[in-house]
């Protein structure tokens, strides 16, 4: 065995060269402190410092594998590795044998075990059963080591290498194969949630059920970077108020590896408008928190350098990168490598001269800042994506390697470049993006193209609705003259030939055709119809004329 001859100091600064050139992706904040407990007991030794960067390594690709997302029934699916119970699963049988390497999955597996794990709130008047049979996941985040997901309920579960309590009664990260309810909240509904590496943030209703009040905002976790938002560096076994929001109610949440990135709007605000303010804190090394320093923070500061007076739909950060869009479709980012969250490259040692420190307008064209219609923003570990044009298109940008960049280069991309969907390259000539006002002209064409074809089919709706009553009022009349004529109920082979066969009716020729085929019997009863009809008749004129003189009487009997 190898001893190492030179000091821990040099040991660690040696690690962290190694680190960064390796990848951005084994950025691990806690070797320092590990390697100094470690160092009381052993020895120092090389094989210590390998076995530290490949627990490194191991603990930033799980950032990098773990998929999960949401069915439209609520149902959750997650696939990728399973070190740590990240997919939920522990073992169990699935019928993709060939996809499966250990208890890893190459393909989505449905994560089956909520409805038998749900826990019955003692203060509501849910049964249990009812409580099985109705549970719906409504949401669902994943961060380094952990997956986290939110119920109809408000129910927060979580699974993976989670914040919990040790054996020894201490915070530590404990696997967990199966989703674990959040019995700190329960009785109270969760709203949104987000983690890093090693801490969580919940937004969390204030009664026991969300309608729309402000949210507070709680953090736990390990918080060696101050990422809790708490004012100090120690960390919270249980989810713990950040105070700061007394003031400020939060709406958007997010975490980067040891960051966190929240917006507020003032708490019952009397303005029509919804101006939003970002706040960060936590790791600040590479700018990740915006406030123009590297500088880590404690407590939540509010990004000073975004402009003032706008709405701010969503937030969301990378591993050391962090990115907000407004409703007008502004992006700003900032952070390692010009806000891109791209690690150096091995050759610049580790320099930070590109990051970018304050927020960064992003722009997909010259001249063209804004995109349109935006509708949700996100960010991996080292790129950035975001829908816009009411969904129909998006653009990516940052790490391009392995194509998660969508745009069929595979290189890293420092501009917004509009993602290959399927439409797209089918038809390579089509523009990219039409320009503002022909969006507005097209959009204002299709409306009105809509509209004149809604009012046409109402139209015609209406006419057929008054069509068919026609028809039915018809269809009775005819019905009931058949039968008091021919003494029967009309079927359909009454209808006479010629109406039959041409469309239209000869009255005089089916009339003569009738009373040549009529027997004896058939042309008394016309007869006698006839005369019931011309008594009825001189029956209706007598009333009529008693009447009028009856009238006439009583006014000449008043004059």
């Amino acid at each position: 065995m190898a001893v190492c001859t030179v000091g821990v100091g040099e040991c660690l600064e040696g690690l962290g060269v190694a680190q960064k050139r390796m990848s951005f992706f084994q950025y691990n904040s806690n070797l320092e402190t590990r390697i100094q407990m470690e160092h009381k007991t052993l020895s120092r030794s090389w094989e210590l410092l390998l076995v530290l960067i490949i627990v490194s390594l191991l603990q930033v690709f799980r950032h990098l594998i773990l998929q999960s997302v949401l069915a439209e029934d609520g149902a959750v699916w997650s696939w990728g590795y399973n070190f740590y119970g990240q997919l939920g699963t522990n073992g169990e049988k699935s019928h993709d044998k060939e996809y499966e390497v250990g208890d890893n999955s190459l393909v989505p597996r449905l994560l089956n075990r909520f409805d038998e794990l749900h826990p019955v709130n003692s203060s509501s008047d849910v049964s249990e059963t009812e409580a099985k049979t109705s549970l719906k996941i409504c949401a669902i985040k994943a961060g380094g080591m952990m997956s986290l997901a939110i119920d109809n309920r408000g129910t927060l579960w979580m699974w993976g290498n989670c914040p919990q309590q040790s054996k020894e009664g201490e915070l530590a990260l404990v696997s967990s194969f199966t989703p674990t309810p959040v019995r700190d909240f329960l009785g109270r509904s969760v709203v949104k949630v987000a983690c890093g590496n090693e801490h969580i943030v919940a937004l969390v209703s204030a009664g026991e059920s969300y309608n729309g009040e402000d949210l507070v905002c709680y953090s736990w976790g390990y918080n060696t970077r101050g990422q809790l938002g708490l004012g100090d560096r120690e960390n919270r076994l249980h989810p713990e108020v950040v105070k700061t929001f007394d003031e400020e109610s939060p709406y958007e949440v997010a975490c980067g590896a040891y960051h966190t990135a929240l917006l507020t709007r003032i708490k019952k605000s009397s303005s029509d408008t919804l101006d939003s303010t970002c706040w960060t804190f936590g790791l600040g090394d590479n700018g990740q928190l915006g406030h123009g320093t590297t500088q880590s923070t404690l407590f939540p500061t509010p990004v000073k350098e975004l402009p003032q007076n706008v709405t701010l739909i969503c937030v969301d950060c990378g591993l050391f990168h962090t990115s907000v869009v407004s409703s007008d479709g502004d992006v700003w980012s900032w952070g390692m490598e010009k806000g891109l969250g791209l690690c150096p490259d091995a050759s610049r040692a580790g320099t930070d001269s590109g990051d970018a420190l304050s927020p960064r307008l992003m722009s997909w064209k010259p001249n063209q800042p804004k995109f349109p219609d935006p509708v949700k923003l996100a960010c991996g570990a080292a790129h950035t994506v975001i829908i816009a044009q009411g969904g129909y298109r998006m653009w990516s940008w940052g790490r391009g390697r392995s194509g998660v960049l969508g745009d069929g280069k595979g290189v890293d991309c420092y501009t917004p470049t509009l993602v290959q969907w399927p439409q797209m390259m089918d038809d390579a000539e089509e523009e990219e993006v039409k320009s503002d006002g022909e969006q507005d002209k097209a959009r204002e064409k299709e409306t009105e193209a809509t509209t004149e074809a809604e009012e046409k089919l109402s139209s015609a709706l209406n006419e057929l609705k008054l069509l068919q009553t026609k028809l039915s009022v018809i269809k009775k009349y005819a019905s009931i003259l058949h039968g008091s004529v021919f003494g029967k109920p009309f079927d359909e082979q009454d209808i006479p030939d010629s109406l039959q066969n041409s469309g239209s009716f000869d009255m005089g020729k089916e009339w003569e055709k009738m009373l040549e085929t009529a027997d004896h019997r058939k042309l008394i009863r016309l007869e006698m119809f006839y005369r019931d009809m011309l008594a009825g008749v001189k029956d209706e004129l007598m009333k009529r004329r008693i009447k009028e003189i009856v009238k006439e009487c009583l006014q000449s009997s008043e004059v």
